[in-house]
């Protein structure tokens, strides 16, 4: 592909699809500022039914997706990606995921100023609003980003399900944690959610499952770094 080409299909596929879910972002902000959800109802019953125990394993939930952790996390994975499959792209595919959500996420809190629940804080409450939630969505495109990367590397179905599961838990729990602790609205976990999600299919779609001209779609294979079908060349 030209380099023309190649600016085409990053902004078609990337850029673009980013931008728009920003702008959903920022509009379903907006709406739910507007709007009475009567939301701070749940989190108050979380709050009158907290004990001991639950406020500990939730701290662990919680600290899944604290961003030294995730940062970190990636960083690793982006290395041992690397050297182990001796090429760039599920590394690329990973940060582009975890890093797009973080930019949506902190351009979303300077311009939605939502309150934090009227609840007692068990966390530090960070100087970023409540919407939407940067630990679910972080959780999501790290923890699913993870999942899609590794299953696609493993043979055997039952492992892919034990990586799929666990994948998709992590961010269940930090997102459970997170209303437990009192740091977000029910609307902010799932809008994190599906914010997290968002950024995985797209970073997924425009760099693990990239098509080529003349070649069937598929996800590239340690032996096939380009993802064209066996015996068939990629495109000059």
């Amino acid at each position: 592909m030209t380099r023309a080409e190649h600016v085409k299909h990053y902004a078609l596929t990337l850029v673009l699809p980013l931008l728009l879910m920003l702008g959903l972002t920022y509009g379903a902000g907006r709406l739910i500022l507007e709007a009475r959800t009567g939301e701070a109802a749940t989190n108050g019953d979380l709050a009158g039914e907290r004990t001991s125990l639950w406020n500990t394993l939730t701290d662990f939930g919680s600290s899944l997706s604290d961003t030294p952790y995730i940062v970190a996390l990636t960083a690793i994975a982006v290395i041992v990606f690397r050297l182990v499959l001796k090429r760039w792209r599920e590394s690329i595919f990973l940060v582009v995921a975890v890093w797009s959500q973080s930019l949506i996420f902190l351009t979303t809190t300077v311009l939605i100023d939502r309150e934090r629940p009227p609840v007692p804080h068990l966390d530090p409450a960070p100087p970023t609003s409540s919407f939407p939630s940067g630990h679910v969505s972080a959780a999501v495109a790290f923890y699913c980003g993870l999942a899609l990367i590794l299953s696609t590397h493993v043979r055997h179905r039952a492992l892919q399900v034990v990586i799929w599961v666990l994948g998709v838990a992590a961010p269940l729990i930090v997102g459970f944690s997170r209303l437990y602790r009192g740091m977000h609205f029910p609307t902010d976990v799932a809008w994190g959610m599906l914010l997290g999600a968002v950024c995985v299919v797209v970073a997924a779609r425009a760099i693990l499952y990239r098509r080529h001209e003349g070649a069937r779609p598929r996800l590239a294979s340690r032996d096939d770094p380009e993802g064209v079908s066996p015996g068939r060349a990629a495109p000059r």
